[in-house]
């Protein structure tokens, strides 16, 4: 099943780094017209909830942050985390690292529903900033497709708790033609 689930997967970022037919598949919300792909990498973690008050004054876990490896086939080649500002945790700004010292960070755009009912939004983020010259130099947009898991919903009791959700995502990194 997991080889299965690794070819299929592997396939589809195929797809999306060297045809057109690819973002055929992928939402009108969330394409990148006029750019090309740069490359497209894994990624394994958790997103991190706090539990804190909703618009209605009812506790609820609220997203706080994701914690996520970067994988290039079974390589861990990065890391992807949410930004800091002023020493206190900037959720709308996301960060992805390679080992090769470059970075960008990126803020939401767009959004779609997951393909399941417990998969975190498909992405597109569009890159504030970058650092280094390696494999994300010259990234415009990013992309986050093929979610699994994620979300978690629901009340919660103590205000200031956290709990995380494993996740799976692919993220394509876009480059101006």
């Amino acid at each position: 099943m997991a080889i299965a689930q690794c070819l299929c997967r592997s396939l589809s970022l195929a797809g999306l780094l060297y045809g057109a037919s690819a973002s055929a598949g992928t939402p009108d919300e969330i394409r990148v017209p006029g750019e090309i792909p740069g490359t497209a990498l894994h990624a394994e973690g958790a997103q991190i909830y706090e539990c804190q008050p909703d618009a209605a004054k009812q506790l609820a876990w609220q997203p706080r942050e994701p914690a996520a490896t970067l994988m290039d086939g079974g390589n861990s080649v990065g890391r992807h985390y949410v930004a800091l500002h002023w020493e206190a945790v900037d959720a709308s700004t996301l960060v992805w690292e390679h080992k090769d010292g470059s970075s960008v960070k990126a803020r939401i755009v767009a959004r779609v529903a997951g393909r399941a009912a417990d998969d975190l939004p498909w992405l597109k983020l569009k890159v504030v900033a970058q650092t280094g010259n390696g494999l994300f130099y010259g990234v415009t947009h990013v992309q986050r497709v093929n979610t699994q898991g994620g979300l978690l919903r629901g009340s919660c009791e103590h205000a200031g708790s956290y709990r995380n959700v494993p996740y799976s995502a692919d993220y394509v990194f876009w480059r101006a033609e």
